[in-house]
């Protein structure tokens, strides 16, 4: 099993701004067949250190994690990323 972690720091840190992408992210539940599991969650502590917003999803192998990149729907999950996010760090380990 394949875990990747992003987390975003966002531009704009508004609730709203934050709720609208999370919501972005949790649309992609469903809709890609090798994303496993998603969990999205928002930082509770807002210090100086905190991303904004944390994205877990699990993958059988690093073949579903790369299908999982180009796929369309993650393809638009990326564009708006682009738009919003200031920052972003990633982990990806074998479990």
């Amino acid at each position: 099993m394949i875990t990747h972690i992003v987390l975003f720091k966002l531009k704009d840190g508004s609730p709203e701004s934050v709720a609208r992408t999370v919501q972005v992210l949790r649309n992609m539940e469903g809709k890609i067949d090798e994303l496993k599991h998603i969990e999205v969650g928002t930082d509770v502590l807002h210090s100086e250190r905190s991303y904004h917003i944390a994205l877990v999803t699990k993958f059988e192998s690093m073949d579903a994690l790369a299908a999982y990149q180009v796929h369309p729907v993650h393809k638009e999950v990326i564009a708006h990323m682009a738009e919003v996010r200031e920052a972003s760090v990633s982990v990806d380990y074998e479990s």
